[in-house]
């Protein structure tokens, strides 16, 4: 009920917005980050309506719509003459079905806006240089315990800490990552160094063999995102901050579109990223009698879906709702656990199967997947029309 105390370790974009929810919710929260100071590192992210449903209840629709980009369809082309091979519908479109927009915006805009908005709900809970090592629990309550020796104590802990979470790892232990045979590349332009009418302000996949590339806005149409994914056999960490050489991301997209050589040819060359992609299993137990996990910590998930936040943010208005039903903490928390984990298990694993369909090695094996799949069906039958705000809870 709402007053339980509830500690959240983690102020990325996972746990920011399940404070929001929870403080709106009525209960007290407490949030624990490690870092030194608030921020958020990579670059764009997708908020479909499923995402965007949550953010226009905690009051940040209209401002995200402001500083984001909605884009007018997904299009999905051929890596070397860019032709259209599937696109759906999405700005108004999207939001008709939906009941909310589709908006592109900067991971760390979206970061600043719900940092913002916890203060205003609540002020001074955000504690940094807070860095989590475990926990302990017993019947009235959890203890959670830092590495500088000190200790909080509240009636349940939400773990939203992201791919290496302490909360985890001492939840369900350490979790089994394979490497996908992936890296990322990330680079961000501004508009000005690109031609003018360069590309529409749509969701543009280019797919190639062994590869693909998605181009978007953000920053209210101001900054070009992109994002590269190549097949590698070298692996490095799993990291959004490491820099790579620049002349080897031309090299991965040699022979691919002008738009694809446009763009690389514009980015800053000391300002170019690439990590590696792991894959993890969707975990079926996340929850102990007093702690819980929500978005990566949970269920990692890899980008070719773009719902990665979506997920996280998801969880925390679900655990909202499942924390104020009348019922002792285990029974709460595990119907929160009850009600996202086959959603979540979805997204990773389709997630997962979009990786062999963007990477296909030939025109011909491109054309006959996407005949035999309507991406855009698909996904508003079952991903873009959850609300987590409004869907049964079982």
């Amino acid at each position: 009920m709402p007053n339980r105390k509830i500690l959240v370790v983690g102020a990325g974009l996972g746990g920011l917005s399940a404070a929001c929810c929870l403080l709106k919710a009525g209960f007290e929260v407490e949030i624990f980050e490690q870092a030194a100071a608030l921020g958020e590192v990579g670059a764009g992210i997708q908020l479909s309506a499923n995402a965007m449903h949550v953010m226009r209840h905690i009051g940040l629709e209209e401002s995200i719509v402001e500083i984001g980009v909605r884009p007018g369809a997904y299009v999905f082309r051929l890596h070397d003459t860019g032709e259209i091979i599937q696109q759906f519908p999405l700005s108004a479109e999207h939001e008709r079905q939906h009941g909310a927009p589709y908006v592109q915006i900067h991971r760390a805009d979206l970061h600043d806006l719900l940092a913002k908005q916890v203060g205003k709900l609540r002020p001074g809970i955000i504690h940094l240089n807070k860095q989590a090592i475990g926990f302990s629990e017993d019947a009235t309550g959890v203890e959670l315990k830092f590495a500088d020796g000190t200790t909080a104590r509240g009636d349940i802990l939400i773990g939203a800490d992201g791919l290496k979470s302490a909360i985890a790892r001492q939840i369900v232990g350490n979790i089994p990552a394979s490497y996908t045979g992936d890296a990322a590349w990330r680079i961000t332009v501004p508009v000005e160094r690109l031609p003018k009418n360069f590309l529409d302000q749509v969701m543009s996949v280019f797919m190639g063999p062994g590869g693909h590339a998605v181009c978007y806005y953000v920053r209210a149409g101001k900054l070009l995102n992109f994002v590269g994914l190549v097949e590698t056999d070298e692996v490095f960490e799993e990291s959004w901050t490491i820099k790579f050489p620049w002349d080897r991301l031309k090299n991965d997209y040699r022979g691919w579109h002008p738009i694809i050589q446009t763009v690389i040819d514009a980015a800053d060359k000391d300002q170019c990223y690439r990590w590696s992609l792991h894959n993890r299993l969707p975990l079926r137990n996340w929850s102990t009698a007093r702690a819980t996990l929500l978005g990566d910590s949970a269920h990692a998930t890899l980008p070719y879906l773009a719902q990665g936040a979506a997920m996280a943010i998801e969880d925390g208005a679900v655990l909202a709702r499942a924390l104020l039903q009348p019922s002792p903490v285990p029974e709460a928390l595990d119907f929160y656990q009850r009600n996202r984990v086959d959603r979540t298990a979805r997204v990773v694993e389709q997630s997962t199967k979009n990786r062999a369909l963007f990477h296909l090695h030939s025109e011909a094996e491109i054309r006959a997947a996407f005949a035999r799949r309507n991406e855009g069906e698909d996904r508003n039958k079952w991903l873009y029309s959850y609300n987590p705000l409004t869907v049964a809870l079982t």
